[in-house]
């Protein structure tokens, strides 16, 4: 027994023993020259539920937009407390991980090395769980809570200024826009990613399990996750994944026509929204037959690399000395204020919590079986505690940075050279409002608009290889017709979600997919503990 009071199991890594095999509810087809290696009845069940899903919305789309809009001002309103208690717990998780003697335990057993080196590690990461949202919030956020925080009936309850505003005071309004920003982009998106990837990678790599999200439940369900339990579970996940794909898919689109509109004139409306769509879709169906190695890695290093060039620019000809200077007073304004925006009672900022905060939590988890999933893929090697670290600190770090260095860029606009004009612009648009004050403004425009084209595709191809796992009963090399099927599908729903309501009705599927993946999740708290207390340290 350790100090801690945790048993300290000795001997080689437990592989749970049962009778599954990958692949044995498998359904092995050729419909015409393509040949199908699908989950019986995962794959059926999920991808009926997804073509009955966009005809009928593409059929009555302004029912499907009344729908979309109750359904997620109900969900967020009524449990936001949940959502948050729910983060918190996964955050308190994680942090617990990283200083226990659990974080020793390696991901694929004692002698498992890393597949790959610590910078396409990280590029992966953060392309994979951020992207499109950086791009399209890194700017309107904070400027939103900013304008909400600094105006004059900010303290009214209901409010959407965050914990009540700071009403006449533009510095603290500041602080508190830059600390709520970093309060939905660091610790607890992370944490949600983290112990979704965790959970996969240990009962996939340590237990000989399906790398699928009914592995993880095996030490609560036991042999019934092969059963019905485990096709509920698995099919829970690939429409949270894929709904959650198409918020921001749907957000990626929005902004491009916003930029291409800004920079070249073209038309803002469902038309070009559909067939930037359809043409990033084909762009991704490319990466997704290319494959992991040389279409997701090689994408996501050119997103790093194209995303630091933004930056740095930013830095550079941009507010510098204030950026660095925000930087040490963003992070402590976020721990200053980080437990009463964490805290779900007794909130009087009600407008924010749940159109800002419950919608977040509610998309990070929506996304989490897919980044999750995808995060163990490219994580054997690493011990929980490095791979805890990494997952949850360094991308935090690296999204504070982003926040500080466009939120504080955007606010300095408007307290120091009153552009107003940026404070009054449409959220897809602030981004590209805000480079016009800068030099070089259509250059860096054009790269702004490439970097969520490009995200857009990571995306989704590395979606709909992680959704393909799943459907294919955690086969990792099932055959590619049944990626394009998926990422086609990402897509179509997008389109579908963007015609039926727009931006409402993205977040509403997001919402309404996260909230039952938020029970799922917990479970798989209990699941983690269960499972690292066999393993040896």
């Amino acid at each position: 027994m350790s100090d801690t009071g945790i048993p300290e199991p000795e001997g080689e890594t437990e592989i749970i023993d049962t009778d599954y095999e990958i692949g044995q509810d498998n359904i092995t087809t050729n419909i015409g020259p393509f040949g199908l290696d699908i989950h019986n009845p995962v794959f059926l069940i999920s991808g009926l539920a997804v073509v009955a899903f966009v005809l009928a919305t593409l059929a009555f789309q302004e029912e499907a937009a009344t729908i979309f809009n109750g359904m997620r001002d109900w969900l967020t309103s009524t449990f936001d407390w949940f959502f948050l208690v729910a983060g918190n717990i996964f955050v308190l998780l994680g942090i617990y991980l990283i200083f226990s003697p659990y974080g020793k335990i390696r991901l694929g057993g004692a002698e498992a090395t890393p597949d790959y080196s610590y910078a396409g590690w990280f590029a992966m990461l953060f392309a994979a769980g951020m992207g499109i949202g950086l791009m399209f919030y890194g700017v309107s956020e904070p400027i939103s809570h900013y304008t909400a925080s600094v105006a004059q009936n900010a303290g009214a309850p209901e409010s959407w200024a965050p914990l009540g505003g700071a009403p006449g005071n533009p510095a603290e309004a500041k602080s508190l826009a830059m600390a709520s920003t970093i309060f939905h982009w660091a610790l607890h998106p992370w944490a949600i990613y983290a112990i979704v990837a965790l959970a996969l990678a240990l009962f996939s790599y340590n237990k000989g399990l399906p790398l699928a999200m009914r592995s993880v439940f095996y030490p609560i369900f036991g042999e019934r996750v092969w059963g019905w339990t485990g096709h509920i579970i698995d099919i829970l996940a690939v429409l949270a994944t894929l709904f959650g794909l198409a918020t921001s898919l749907g957000i990626g689109a929005e902004q491009a026509n916003a930029g291409l509109n800004h920079i070249f004139g073209l038309p803002v409306d469902d038309l070009s929204k559909v067939v930037l769509i359809i043409f990033i879709t084909g762009i991704a169906l490319g990466s997704v037959v290319a494959g992991m190695d040389a279409g997701v890695q090689r994408l996501s290093m050119i997103n790093m690399v194209l995303a630091g060039i933004l930056l740095l620019f930013v830095i550079l000809v941009g507010p510098t000395l204030s950026i660095f200077g925000s930087l040490a007073s963003n992070f402590a304004d976020y721990a200053r204020y980080l437990p009463e925006l964490a805290n779900p009672f007794g909130r009087t900022d009600k407008n924010f919590l749940d159109g800002w905060t419950s919608f977040y939590w509610a998309w990070w988890i929506s996304w989490s079986p897919f980044v999750g999933m995808f995060i163990a893929r490219v994580s054997r090697g690493r011990t929980v505690r490095e791979f805890i670290t990494c997952v949850l600190i360094i991308p935090s770090v690296v999204s504070i940075v982003w926040m500080t260095v466009f939120g504080d860029t955007a606010i300095h606009e408007i307290l120091v050279n009153n552009y107003e004009e940026l404070g009054s612009a449409p959220l897809d648009l602030k981004l590209f409002v805000m480079l016009e004050a800068l030099p070089l403004a259509t250059i860096t425009s054009i790269i702004g608009i490439v970097l969520v084209i490009v995200f857009f595709v990571t995306s989704s191809d590395s979606g709909s290889i992680v959704i393909d796992t799943i459907t294919a009963g955690g086969k990792v090399d099932a055959p590619v017709p049944q990626r394009v099927f998926w990422a086609s599908f990402e897509g179509l729903v997008a389109i579908a979600l963007l015609l039926g309501g727009g931006l409402k009705a993205l977040q509403a599927m997001a919402v309404s997919t996260g909230f039952p993946f938020t029970i799922v999740l917990l479970l798989a708290c209990v699941a983690i503990i269960k499972g690292l207390r066999s393993e040896p340290r």
